[in-house]
């Protein structure tokens, strides 16, 4: 690993899922677009991520974000999302604490009241946030993310342990299957966190051998992130409906994961089980709350009823980091246990 400078950091958790802010003393990460940035970063300095995500920095679930000059002019900042894996393409709790976040530190200009809008790049698109601002404090954030459409339904998967599983394949800025705990003879309410995933690290691991997904715009874009388990309760209802996303390398979010929820309203509206503006809330494992809504219809490339979601929460901060390494320190570049 090359000479280390300090690392500063800000810490946040949306729903109790960790955000690594990373503010200073990140080396220099060439591209001409935020996918270019990516492919550099994986291709020449992923020591980096792994000695910010990993252990003995960082845990098995942790979860980060760089912020960097964005492509899209209309955007304030361009984001790069960190992993136990690599780099995901949309976190919707990241930019739920990146909106508070955004107007604390200044990211924006002139922050407006009773809501600050912040154009936010993502290596899927662009995203809008609306950040509460009284003028001193901020508070909730809601963000309408890019188009989202069901890729297919009832698919068959063969997952080592459980037989052929039928998942649905949705996009939401990244593309999940999601999938009915019962399926597997699971609960995602009760059944242990290690029970769930494994059951959805499988399918994801199934997914990615045997299943092309094709994106409208771009190929990095192509592939499976991730699994989603649900408690089955899709049809609308005032009643909080409960998943556990599984991503990356077997990560489990805390939340009930931003693009997960995105994605899962859309094949709601898919299925008939939503109509646009209705609200619904969603429950992660920390028991934490994210709203959604159905905005409205669009069209993105071949899918003529792809939706606009707009998902709601509240990101917390909760301290400050500086990280070095010893010369001597081989074990402190990063290690990781599960």
């Amino acid at each position: 690993m090359a000479k280390l400078n300090t690392i500063e950091t800000t810490e946040m958790h949306t729903g109790g899922e960790p955000l690594r802010i990373i503010e200073k003393g990140y080396p220099e990460i060439k591209g001409n677009t935020i996918l270019d940035k990516i492919r550099y970063l994986r291709e020449n300095q992923d020591m980096y991520r792994k000695f910010l995500m990993w252990e003995p920095r960082g845990h098995y679930d942790m979860y980060g974000v760089l912020l960097v000059l964005p492509d899209i002019e209309s955007a304030d900042f361009g984001t790069i999302f960190l992993h136990n894996e690599g780099y995901g393409t949309m976190c919707g709790h990241a930019v739920i604490a990146l909106g508070r976040y955004a107007v604390d530190k200044g990211l924006v200009k002139n922050p407006q009241t009773p809501e600050t809008k912040i154009n936010i790049q993502c290596p899927c698109g662009l995203v809008e946030a609306y950040v509460e601002y009284d003028g001193v404090k901020t508070e909730n954030v809601r963000f309408q993310s890019v188009p989202s459409f069901v890729y297919a339904t009832d698919v068959d998967v063969e997952v080592e342990g459980f037989g052929t599983v039928k998942v649905d394949v949705v996009y939401g800025g990244t593309f999940y299957a999601i999938v009915p705990a019962e399926r597997y003879g699971l609960n995602v309410r009760k059944s242990s966190v290690d029970e769930l995933r494994r059951a959805a690290g499988t399918t994801t691991d199934s997914l990615r051998r045997s299943y092309k997904v094709e994106h409208p715009e771009s190929p990095d874009l192509e592939f499976i992130f991730g699994t989603i388990m649900t408690d089955g309760k899709d049809e609308f209802s005032d009643d909080p409906t409960a998943n556990m996303c599984v991503f990356a390398e077997r990560e489990v979010d805390r939340s009930p994961c931003g693009s997960g929820v995105t994605a899962r309203t859309a094949l709601q509206y898919y299925k008939g089980h939503r109509k646009i503006g209705q609200k619904r809330r969603f429950r992660g494992p920390s028991g934490a709350m994210f709203t959604t809504s159905v905005v409205k219809e669009v069209t993105y490339g071949k899918y003529k009823n792809a939706v606009v979601v707009e998902v709601s929460g509240k990101g917390h901060y909760v301290g400050s980091s500086k990280f070095t390494l010893e010369d001597d320190d081989e074990i402190g570049q990063g290690f990781i246990l599960r």
